[in-house]
């Protein structure tokens, strides 16, 4: 006797390079995001920060990268288009926490800054 196996087909998934590509392209416009904060940091780290001015700043330094890790989490494994669909959708939490971040910057300046000019 003669057993058949049956041919399956493999699950094909994206080529790595693809996925690759699509990975660095998100990180740079997550670094994008790193970059602004460090930025809106340093400008106002200049009239001097208070402590919770210190936490809140840096943590809108490190948010974007924890999104970015998170993202890359759930999509490493799926295929390029799905990955691309997942570092989107961090890049647009990580886009309103920035906006919020820049409200409440310029809402409660008096208790970010220790000197207001």
């Amino acid at each position: 006797m003669t057993e058949q196996q049956s041919a399956q087909p493999a699950a094909t998934g994206s080529p790595r390079w693809l996925s690759a590509v699509v990975l660095g392209i998100a990180g740079l416009f997550y670094a994008y995001a790193v970059w602004n904060a460090v930025a809106h940091l340093i400008s106002m780290a200049q009239s001097g920060l208070t402590g919770i001015g210190w936490v809140t700043l840096l943590f809108g330094v490190v948010f974007p990268v924890i999104v970015f890790v998170f993202a890359y989490g759930i999509g490493r494994r799926r295929r390029a288009g799905e990955l691309a669909l997942v570092l989107l959708a961090g890049l647009g939490v990580v886009a309103v926490f920035w906006l919020s971040l820049i409200g409440y910057s310029i809402l409660n300046l008096s208790e970010l800054v220790t000197s207001v000019v």
